[in-house]
């Protein structure tokens, strides 16, 4: 059945961004299941006959090497999970090339590192390649560099970067396909358990009815797919979980049927240059504000003054970005500093005027200016 709301979604959106999970790519034996990749890429080639592009955010590698190794659990040391992922990842992506070539495109591999979206140059390169991809009629199929990214094998998740890749997107919306209908009103293998087809505003208790269980092949949960939903949404962009296993899933999402969990966008959408700087680029040091400060940052759009800083942790220069906290350590905020934490500890607490005799002249009234500042809550 036809959802209005699901319908206006699909309309609007111009790029799907598609995450698909390793779990969903896998036979229980852990070798790539090629009848659902085929499939997969068969309604990829359909969004696209819509005028529509598609970026596949691909798990699988680490599961795919698995099963060319005759291995029968994941690696617990490094080398061996880079060894089964830079063995997977070759295969994995000739046979994307394959089912895609059926339909006249090709897949082009994108492997990137969370560096790669620390660096505001190497961040836009990453989506002047994907737009140059779209131009020339392929897929770009994105997956974490897990042979040489040592933090993302061991606390990442592929749920993380498709949020990162959408954020890159203009007018995109993010199709998360997991092994479970969506986000449940209780426990998955619940047979009473149900799900929830409409949030239409992030609460953070939706996490405490989320398992962070994952399966033995993937290395998100339903947590981590929900903190991935929540970065996208709060930059103002729509997301749907849905059961990747069952088949035409994708096509139900684009015909606006009621299938899986609907997030809605929070708010208008976010600029690219305040999305890079509130959910890209990792903070380097916090600033503790009072409450009449965070006040004016959160609710009355003003830039961020001496006077309504209490504390500052960690070393930063110029330019970094910073995570705004309040006094009990809740962060609300990110941007980029116009002063050292060297400087700030001088200026913390003081009025403009103060400061201007500090330096005999002011170099800026403000420790982060508004249009160099997110509210993240």
């Amino acid at each position: 059945m036809v959802n209005l709301v699901r319908r206006e979604v699909i309309e609007t959106a111009r790029t799907l961004v598609v995450k698909v999970g390793t779990s969903v790519l896998s036979r229980e034996d852990d070798t790539l299941n090629l009848e659902r990749l085929s499939a997969l890429s068969e309604e990829i080639q359909r969004v696209r006959e819509t005028g529509r592009r598609v970026v596949l955010v691909s798990s699988g590698a680490v599961g795919a090497g698995m099963g060319l190794l005759g291995l029968r659990q994941r690696p617990r040391d490094l080398p061996h999970l880079q060894a089964a992922a830079a063995i997977g990842q070759a295969h994995l992506i000739r046979h994307y090339d394959d089912c895609l070539k059926k339909h006249g495109c090709h897949a082009a591999q994108l492997l990137l590192t969370a560096d790669d979206f620390d660096n505001r140059s190497r961040y836009l390169n990453v989506r002047n390649t994907i737009l140059t991809l779209f131009e020339n009629g392929a897929v770009p199929i994105v997956n974490e560099n897990d042979t040489v990214s040592v933090d993302e094998i061991a606390f990442g998740d592929n749920d993380r970067l498709a949020a990162l890749v959408t954020n890159l997107m203009h007018s995109p919306l993010l199709v998360i396909l997991s092994t479970v209908d969506g986000l449940m009103d209780g426990p998955p293998d619940n047979s009473d358990s149900k799900t929830i087809p409409l949030v239409k505003e992030w609460d953070d208790k939706l996490l405490q009815i989320a398992t962070a269980d994952r399966s033995k092949r993937g290395t998100g949960g339903m947590r981590a797919k929900l903190s991935a939903v929540k970065m996208a949404t709060a930059v103002g962009e729509n997301v749907i979980i849905a059961n990747g296993t069952k088949s035409g899933t994708l096509m139900k999402v684009l015909a606006g049927e009621e299938t899986g969990t609907l997030f809605l966008a929070q708010g208008v959408s976010v600029p690219a240059w305040k999305r890079w700087i509130g959910y890209s680029k990792p903070p380097k040091g916090k600033l503790i504000l009072d409450a009449g400060a965070r006040t004016a940052v959160e609710r009355d759009g003003r830039s961020l003054l001496a006077i309504g800083i209490v504390g500052v942790e960690g070393q930063v220069e110029k330019g970094d970005v910073v995570a705004l906290i309040d006094a009990t350590g809740n962060e609300f905020a990110r941007g980029l500093t116009n002063y050292s934490t060297a400087e700030i500890r001088q200026l913390a607490g003081k009025r403009s005027e103060d400061i201007a005799q500090l330096y005999e002249s002011l170099p800026y009234v403000e420790i982060v200016h508004r249009d160099n500042l997110v509210v993240t809550v």
